[in-house]
C-alpha cells in the first residue's frame, strides 16, 4: 500500500510540475524572444512616452503591440503583471517530487554501493548540499565577473566549469539516474534563485525608487537581465538532464559524466541558436543556423558512441532453456518481485508470472538496462543477452 501511495504522489507532483514548469519555461521563452526581436519606435508619441523597443505581432486572430521601457516608463500603470510564480511553483513541485522519490528512498535510487557506500543520511546531505553549493559558486561567479569587460564570457567559462566539476563529480558519489537529475535539479535550483534573490529584488527596487520620485537606477534592470539570459541558456540542459532518468543508455554509460556533460551542451548551442536566430531576423542578417548543427552533430556524436555493439551470438547461439533463464531471474530479479516485494507491480517469482511480464524483463533488464536498479544484483551482459536470447525466440517456458 505505501508503494501505492507513492506512485499516485509522484504522479500528481511530476503532472503538477510538468504544468507549473511549462508555464514557466514558455513565459522565459516568449520574453528572450521579445527582446530580440524589438524595434526601435520611430512614432513620435511612442518615442515621447519613452518606449525603447517595440513589436507587432497577429496571433489568435488579434493583432499584438508589445512595448519596452529602458529603465522604466514615466509613471507606474494601475495594472502590472509579476513573472515570478512560474519560477516558484516549478522548484517547490520539483523538490517535493526530488524528496519523495530520491530523498525519502535514498537507500535504493540515491545510492549505487559499487560507486560509494555510504549511509542514506549522508546521500541526502550530501545530495542537497549539491544544490546550495553550485547556487553559491555560480552566484559568486556572476558577482565577481559579470559587471567586469568581457564578463558575460568570463561568467559563462566560469559557470561552464562548474556544471563540468559538478557533472563528473556527481557521477562519481550517486546512481548515475540520481547524478543526472541531481545535476540537472541543481541548475534548476540556479535558475529560480535567480528570480527569487536579483530579477524580482531588482524590479521591486526600480518601483520604489520610482514611487519615490528618485531616479531610476539601471543596474537594477541590467542585473535582471544578465540572470534572465542564463537562465534561457540553463533550460535545455535542465530538461534534458531531467528527462534523462527514463533512459538508462545514458546515465548507464561507462563514462555518464562526459554523456551528461554531452546532452546539455547539445541543448545549450540549440537554444543559443534560437537566440541569435532572433537577432538576426530584426537586423536582417543571415541567420548562424551553425549552433543548431554543431549541437544536432553533438547529439548524433554520442548516440553513435553509446551504441551497443552487435551481439552476433543473438542470432547464431541457440536459445537457452527456460531453466537457464528462471535461474538468471531468481538470482538477479525475484527479491525485488516477489510474492512479498512486488515492485512496480511486477512479480517473477513463477513461470506463469516470467511469461506474463516477458515483455517488461525484456525491455528493462535487456534494452534500456535500468533494471535491476543500480545493478544492485549484480546481473552481467551475458546474463542479460541470455535473457534477450529467450525472449526472441518466442519467450517459452518449456
Amino acid at each position: 500500500m505505501e508503494a501505492y501511495v507513492l506512485d499516485w504522489v509522484n504522479l500528481l507532483l511530476r503532472w503538477a510540475h510538468v504544468i507549473v514548469a511549462i508555464a514557466w519555461i514558455g513565459s522565459s521563452f516568449y520574453f528572450v524572444f521579445l527582446d530580440n526581436s524589438l524595434t526601435k519606435p520611430t512614432a513620435p508619441d511612442l518615442v515621447d512616452k519613452g518606449v525603447d523597443g517595440e513589436l507587432w505581432a497577429v496571433h489568435g486572430g488579434g493583432f499584438y503591440h508589445p512595448q519596452k521601457y529602458m529603465v522604466a516608463p514615466k509613471s507606474l500603470p494601475p495594472n502590472l503583471h509579476w513573472f515570478y510564480w512560474e519560477s516558484y511553483s516549478t522548484w517547490l513541485t520539483g523538490f517535493a517530487l526530488f524528496t519523495v522519490l530520491y530523498l525519502y528512498q535514498a537507500g535504493t535510487f540515491l545510492i549505487d554501493r559499487n560507486l560509494f557506500a555510504w549511509s542514506p543520511a549522508a546521500a541526502i546531505a550530501a545530495a542537497l548540499g549539491f544544490l546550495v553549493v553550485f547556487w553559491l559558486v555560480y552566484d559568486g561567479i556572476c558577482r565577481a565577473f559579470g559587471r567586469k569587460p568581457g564578463g558575460d564570457r568570463i561568467v559563462g567559462i566560469g559557470v561552464t566549469i562548474a556544471v563540468v566539476v559538478a557533472s563528473w563529480l556527481a557521477c562519481q558519489l550517486f546512481a548515475g539516474r540520481a547524478a543526472f537529475l541531481l545535476v540537472g535539479a541543481m541548475m534548476a535550483t540556479a535558475m529560480s534563485a535567480n528570480v527569487f534573490f536579483w530579477i524580482i529584488p531588482g524590479q521591486r527596487t526600480v518601483m520604489a525608487q520610482m514611487k519615490a520620485g528618485q531616479p531610476v537606477d539601471p543596474v537594477h534592470g541590467q542585473r535582471a537581465k544578465q540572470r534572465s539570459v542564463h537562465n534561457t541558456y540553463f533550460t535545455l540542459p535542465v530538461l534534458i538532464a531531467m528527462l534523462s532518468n527514463h533512459y538508462g543508455f545514458l546515465y548507464g554509460a561507462k563514462h555518464n559524466w562526459l554523456v551528461l556533460v554531452g546532452v546539455m551542451l547539445a541543448g545549450a548551442l540549440i537554444r543559443h541558436s534560437f537566440v541569435v536566430r532572433h537577432k538576426a531576423l530584426v537586423a536582417g542578417h543571415r541567420v548562424p543556423w551553425e549552433f543548431a548543427i554543431a549541437g544536432t552533430a553533438l547529439l548524433a556524436g554520442l548516440a553513435a558512441w553509446l551504441a551497443p555493439a552487435p551481439l552476433a551470438q543473438s542470432t547464431s547461439m541457440a536459445p537457452p532453456s527456460f531453466a537457464q533463464v528462471r535461474a538468471v531471474v531468481t538470482q538477479r530479479c525475484v527479491m525485488c518481485h516477489d510474492e512479498q516485494v512486488v515492485s512496480k507491480g511486477v512479480q517473477l517469482h513463477t513461470p506463469e508470472l516470467i511469461a506474463k511480464n516477458a515483455q517488461a524483463l525484456y525491455q528493462q533488464a535487456v534494452v534500456l538496462k535500468t533494471m535491476p536498479m543500480n545493478n544492485a544484483t549484480q546481473i552481467t551482459d551475458a546474463e542479460r543477452s541470455l535473457l534477450g536470447r529467450w525472449f526472441e525466440a518466442g519467450a517459452s517456458v518449456r
